[in-house]
Formats: structure tokens, sequence, C-alpha cells
């Protein structure tokens, strides 16, 4: 057997080693799982906005631009560049976006809004790819950037126009909302009987298919685009290879620079789209801060799906979920969410203990224990809890999820082209 046959076999994936990829049907059992448990759980508390038209429908849109944001952090982590500048890219998005929306129409502001962010990508890419400085330093100095420069613009563009000022912009016209007749009234009057499971399905449903904005439907459609490209096309493969060996990529051809350039670009494009979301669907306005962390929301989405879109859209989602309840249910659907957590604890409890990891199970236990208790004892929960709660729930999320993470073997590493030779 030859030198070249022995290492590459070395080098191919064990049959069974490894652990379980988050493929498409894992992902659609997690759901199904997830939406029994929540109804068990509305069943218990009578908290019946859980899973209802208007919350569904809410979550779907306050998950968008995180979502955006953590394929744009995607992009550029599978080609080697970590985009901490997530956040700087949106604040650019929501600027160009609603500067162009209110004077042109908002599919110009959309389109304004993935410019501005793409120009953040590109500087990102600038700094990083070709003078190699350290990509957390670059991604904090686009962020702190783009807040300066978007103030600037708004001393003499919005403050200048009626219904504008140095913090908002003037009204941009919505985007055409789909609502599917029939099924959407027939989905929302079986998610009314309350019923156990079926009910809820209806009401997931049912968000899913009322006041939709087609913005959504694009941003949605990307994440099985992304996936696509990145998986399935040699484009993909290429860009992907910069992000785990670059020195084996450029020995194969294959130009780093260009797909680093191109990666970067597209994240920032994506984050930009995020941007001006906000800005033209979410709040019709562009204001002052109103990103509110999403970039870095959306990285830890993607941190949290393992660096693959399916896992990334359920981290999304379950931000955008708890970012609803608050606004919608407050107090009340926050404390239903004790008892979904304590639950939850207690699967991880019998999960530890079927991998004989005690002392996990026991930490685990005791968490669910005070969670059971704290549920049983209150009504409410305080208001400062609840408007922490996505936060909260974002930290667990990538606190239980450390363990099974692998990042692209080169993310953040400094490379030079000619560096293998």
């Amino acid at each position: 057997m030859s030198t070249s046959t022995v290492s590459a076999t070395s080098a191919a994936p064990k049959k069974g080693g490894g652990r379980r990829k988050l493929t498409l049907p894992w992902i659609l059992l997690m759901i199904a799982g997830g939406i029994a448990l929540i109804s068990l759980v509305r069943i218990i508390s009578g908290a019946d906005d859980l899973t209802s038209v208007g919350q569904v429908s809410g979550a779907l849109q306050l998950a968008v631009p995180i979502a955006l944001a953590g394929l744009g952090g995607l992009w550029a982590e599978r080609a080697g560049v970590v985009n901490i500048g997530l956040e700087g890219m949106m604040i650019l998005g929501t600027w160009f976006g609603a500067w162009a929306g209110y004077q042109w129409g908002p599919w110009t502001g959309v389109l304004m809004g993935i410019v501005g962010g793409a120009i953040g990508g590109l500087l990102h890419a600038i700094i990083t790819v070709t003078f190699n400085v350290n990509h957390i330093v670059s991604g904090v100095a686009v962020n702190i950037l783009a807040v300066g420069f978007t103030q600037y613009l708004s001393n003499f563009t919005f403050d200048t126009v009626p219904g504008g000022s140095s913090k908002q912009s003037p009204r941009i016209e919505p985007i055409t909302e789909i609502t599917i007749p029939g099924l959407s009234h027939w989905l929302a009057t079986l998610q009314g009987k309350h019923w156990f499971l079926l009910s809820d399905i209806a009401g997931v449903l049912g968000g899913l298919v009322t006041n939709l904005s087609l913005l959504t439907v694009l941003a949605v459609l990307l994440v099985p685009a992304t996936w696509w490209v990145l998986w399935r096309t040699a484009f993909g493969l290429r860009l992907r290879s910069c992000g785990e060996n670059p020195i084996a990529a450029e020995s194969l051809g294959v130009n780093v620079y260009k797909y680093k350039y191109i990666a970067v670009v597209v994240s920032g494009a994506m984050a930009g789209l995020g941007g001006a979301f906000l800005a033209i669907v979410s709040t019709g306005i562009y204001q002052e801060g109103q990103t509110g962390g999403r970039g870095y929301i959306g990285l830890a989405a993607m941190i949290f799906g393992n660096w693959m879109p399916g896992g990334m859209a359920l981290g999304s989602g379950l931000f955008g979920f708890t970012y609803s309840l608050r606004l919608r249910g407050g107090s009340e659907n926050v404390h239903a969410m004790l008892l979904l957590l304590a639950i939850l604890l207690v699967l991880v409890v019998a999960w530890q203990l079927y991998k004989r990891k005690y002392v996990q199970a026991g930490i685990a236990a005791v968490c669910a224990a005070g969670l059971f208790l704290w549920y049983a004892l209150t009504d409410a929960v305080p208001s400062q809890f609840v408007d922490a709660a996505p936060y909260v729930t974002t930290l667990l999320v990538l606190a239980l999820s450390a363990q099974r993470l692998r990042m692209p073997k080169a993310d953040g590493m400094p490379y030079r082209k000619g560096q293998g030779k």
C-alpha cells in the first residue's frame, strides 16, 4: 500500500466515530418534541398564549434579523474569518435601509441595507485578510465605526426632513404582507380550542401563514440556500476548505484570499439585510440603537448551531420565541417557562445518569428542583427577570451545548499567501 493511500485512509472519517450531525430529520424531531413539551406546559400552567398564532408570528419576526446575522457569521467563519463586527454591519444596514427606504420605497431600502452591510464586511475583510490584523480587534473597530458613522450621517440627513430627527428616520412604507385566506382563519379557530398538541400545532402553522412579510419569506429561504451553496457546490467546498486548512487549499490551486473576501462581504450583506429588516419590517423607521445587540446574539445562535445553518436557525428561533413571550405575555408567559426549563433539566438529569456522569446529573437535579420550587411558590416573576429572559436563555443554551461544538479548524487563525512553502 502506498504512502498516499495510507495517509488518505488515516485522514478519512471512521464509521461510528464523532458526534451525530444535526441533520434535517433530527431538527424536525427536535421541533416536534419541543412543541409537545410546550403544549404540556401550556396545559399545566394555563398560559394559553405560549403557542398562539400571534405569539408564533411575533417570534418569527423577531427571529429573522438574528438568523440573518447568524448566517452572516456562518459565511465568514466557514472561510476562517471571525466576524465580531456583525453588530456594526447590522447598524449600517438599518441606517442605509431607512435612508433609501423612506425616499425611494422599501425594496430600494432593502437593497441599500444589503449594500451598507456589505461595505462593513469589505472593510473587515481588508483589515483581517489583507493586513492580517487580529479578527476580534477588527470586528470591535467596525462596530465602533458603524455607530459613530451613522450618528454623524443622521445629523444632516434625517434631522433635516419632516418626521425625522438626529436619532430616527421618517416612516418607511411597509412591505406587502401575505395571509393565506381560509387556512389562516381555520388554524386560528383550531388554536382557540386549546386542545392538547393539536391546537399548538395549529398555532405554529397559523403563525407561518398569517401576516407574513415577503421579506420574511426571502430571509427564511436564505437558510436552505446557504446550506446548498456551502455544502453542495464546488464553490462552497473551496470556501470551507479555506476555513479548515488554507495552506492545503492553496496547494490545490484555491485562491484563499479571494474566497475569504467573498465570504466576509457576503457575511456583511447578510447582516445588513438583517438590519434593513429591523428598520423596514419590524418598526417601519430607523432608530438609533435599534439593533440591540442582535448581531452578537446572531453570533451566539451560530455557535449554538455548531456552525451549521439548521442549528443556527433553531438557535435564532429559540431567542425569537423567548423575546416574543416577553413582549406579549410578560410575567405570565415567562413564569410558565420556569416550568418548561425545570422539565428540560429533568430530561438532562436522565441523560447524564445514562451517560454515568453523576456530578453533572446532580447539578442539573438541584437546578431543576429549584425551578420547580420557584414555579410552585410564585404566580409571577419579577419584571427585571422578564426583560432579561431572552438573554439568560441564550447563555443557558450556549453553556449546555458547549461540549459538542466544533468550529472550523483555521477559524480566526492568521494566514499569508505562500506560507506553506
